[in-house]
């Protein structure tokens, strides 16, 4: 096991990048050190576990590389841009066009189709609405919902709501998609088809995915194992994971 503290390149063949990370978490006079000094480099196609127990910051690490909190220190870069120089407009710019994410549960839109929920993304950015349909027809076909494009999420078993929520992630092809415990809702079967879908797609479209995850046997599937604790992040040796 070893730790990862040294200076990392910045932006060549890399999507996310993170120096010197760190969050403190402070009410009143309380302050509650998460982690300091990570240091991250996600390559382009490549597949990373993060693990941990429960509670050591797993996700906060996570919503930070995807800019959806701020660090108390240091920077996260993605595709080379520093995410606390960017306004609220152009960080969500940023995540819109490079990033997907996944979460435990799916949060797709209950009101639209399978089909609505994965265009979202792409008409959100903008573009020729006939072009965005047959781009997300095309990738629910992919994930096995080619024959549920007008049903709704109730009307979807818990499987194909996160398929549809993976569709959804990869729709706009990003650099990278962060999952957060992606399929931890779901029955062991399931669990492992759908876990089994997304690194075909990774494959295929070649976006690096950013994983966390309790569960080892998904974990070991990866490129890299890294291990977050004690406020450190650890890289992982296979006899380890």
């Amino acid at each position: 096991m070893r730790a990862i503290v040294d200076e990392i390149a910045l932006f060549d063949d890399s999507v996310i990048e993170c120096h010197a990370l760190g969050k403190t978490y402070v009410e009143g006079k309380l302050r509650t050190p998460v982690f300091d000094q990570l240091y991250m480099r996600i390559l382009k196609g490549e597949r990373v576990a993060i693990v941990g127990v429960s509670g050591v910051g797993k996700s906060t690490l996570l919503h930070l590389l995807g800019g959806l909190d701020t660090p108390t220190a240091g920077e996260v870069y993605v595709t080379g841009q520093a995410m606390s120089r960017l306004n609220e407009k152009a960080r969500g710019d940023l995540r819109n066009r490079a990033l997907g994410f996944i979460y435990q549960f799916h949060h797709l839109l209950p009101e639209f189709t399978a089909l609505e929920n994965v265009m979202m993304p792409l008409l959100i950015r903008g573009g020729v609405q006939t072009q965005i349909e047959q781009c997300a027809r095309e990738l629910l076909e992919q994930v096995g919902l080619g024959h549920r494009l007008q049903h709704k999420p109730g009307e979807l078993s818990g499987g194909e709501r996160q398929r549809a929520a993976v569709a959804r992630a990869l729709v706009n092809r990003p650099a990278c998609v962060l999952g957060d415990e992606p399929t931890g809702n779901l029955d062991e079967k399931t669990a492992a088809g759908v876990f089994d879908m997304m690194l075909e797609l990774n494959r295929a479209i070649g976006t690096a995915l950013v994983l966390v995850t309790h569960d080892r046997r998904l974990a070991r599937r990866m490129d890299r194992v890294l291990e977050l604790t004690g406020g450190a992040l650890r890289e992982l040796a296979a006899s380890e994971v």
